[in-house]
């Protein structure tokens, strides 16, 4: 019998370089959602430093020009923690949404996988089988010989 041959080995190879791909990309997205979150708790460090000298210097009094100065300061710096994490939730949303096309990408190759399997499956038990017949044969007929030069 001809060696097992699965006629969609192609088709198999192709979607798990396709798993295989949308993995990487999954893996890039994942590192940058967390230089995203650092980005964005430096800025909220930042911030948190910046009310915390205007609330020390503020107690020990300071001139109109140097209030206005830290809540400016306080204002851009809050306006850059909310510019950070919309940052980080569209990247985010971005990871969730490759998250889902991987697993659809390894649903894909892992039908295609149980597919061959069966195919394997069916042609072990054809070989199996045309074995078995062919020792049968190969019995009956060296009997058969045998039985002929008895008499």
């Amino acid at each position: 019998m001809k060696k097992f041959r699965f006629s969609l080995d192609t088709v198999l190879d192709y979607r798990r370089q396709v798993q295989d791909s949308i993995q990487v990309e999954l893996g890039a997205l994942t590192a940058e959602v967390r230089r995203q979150e650092a980005a964005l708790e430096a800025a909220r460090q930042k911030y948190a430093e910046i009310n915390r000298e205007y609330r020390e210097k503020k107690a020990d009094g300071m001139l109109i020009a140097e209030l206005r100065a830290y809540e400016t300061a306080l204002e851009v710096q809050e306006a850059m923690c909310v510019r950070e994490a919309g940052k980080l939730n569209v990247l985010r949303r971005q990871e969730e949404a490759k998250r889902r096309e991987l697993v659809g990408a390894k649903q894909d190759a892992s039908s295609v996988e149980k597919l061959r399997e069966k195919k394997l499956l069916a042609y072990t038990k054809e070989l199996e089988k045309s074995e078995e017949q062919f020792i049968d044969d190969l019995v009956c007929a060296r009997s058969g010989i045998a039985r002929s030069a008895a008499p």
